[in-house]
């Protein structure tokens, strides 16, 4: 980052003087995959088949943004998977699957302060809903896996917002959720990791970087290098 400040090892701040007010804020976005949970789900789900180096090649670079068409990584990745038994999501999700440290003590915080939590992920729904009822978020939304005969296709189904939660999607639903609220683009926090979170996270009030990709950390607000989420409760009091 330029004109930036490290506060304390491993958080760094651009552009605004803390502390702020967790209850100035209304709403509070999470990315899933890397960012809420310590997993890129798409990866885990691939090994299943022998395809994980394959896959996780892709979604890195894609995270990187070496790969900018999120649409069709995800379609490639996809496809990759079919034949994967449904089953496996179920065992990536009990073996493979935890929070991210600090998640679930910065949504507390979040949840006590007033804020609604909206998960928006590139990710699949299988987790995302599980994650909600988990925390007792307030909005999800991801892709949706097509299935058939207890397999996946290979394919994602289309929904009533599109087919690919891509980071124009990502930008759309935080603005409609805050819309839907009442709110203006100040009054919310986006974090994410990767580059199809950059586009929510430059419309949000206040942009949150966690352990990211440089392209994604050079634009954020904060940038959580080291640690837990939970860190950006050094910020907001």
């Amino acid at each position: 980052m330029s004109n930036t400040l490290e506060i304390s090892p491993g958080l760094v701040i651009q552009g605004i003087t803390p502390p702020l007010a967790l209850a100035d804020y209304k709403l509070i976005a999470f990315d899933m995959d890397s960012t809420l949970i310590n997993i890129e789900c798409i990866d885990e789900i691939a090994d299943a088949v022998g395809k994980k180096a394959e896959v996780a090649a892709i979604t890195e670079a894609t995270m990187r943004g070496e790969i900018t068409n999120f649409r069709d990584s995800l379609r490639q990745r996809v496809a990759l998977l079919k034949g994967v038994p449904v089953s496996a999501l179920q065992q990536v999700y009990d073996e493979r699957l935890r929070l991210n440290p600090g998640a679930e003590a910065l949504v507390r915080a979040c949840q006590q302060a007033g804020l609604k939590v909206l998960l928006v992920s590139g990710g699949f729904t299988f987790f995302a809903e599980q994650l909600r009822h988990r925390l007792g978020l307030d909005f999800v939304r991801a892709n949706l896996l097509e299935q058939a005969n207890g397999v996946l296709t290979g394919q994602v189904v289309r929904q009533d917002w599109g087919d690919v939660c891509d980071g124009d999607i990502k930008r759309r639903t935080l603005l409609g959720v805050a819309s839907l609220l009442g709110l203006s683009p100040a009054q919310t926090i986006a974090v994410g990791d990767g580059s199809n979170d950059i586009p929510m996270m430059e419309a949000a009030g206040l942009s949150v970087a966690y352990h990211a990709k440089p392209r994604v950390s050079v634009g954020a607000k904060v940038a959580i290098n080291e640690g837990g989420l939970d860190r950006l409760l050094e910020i907001l009091r």
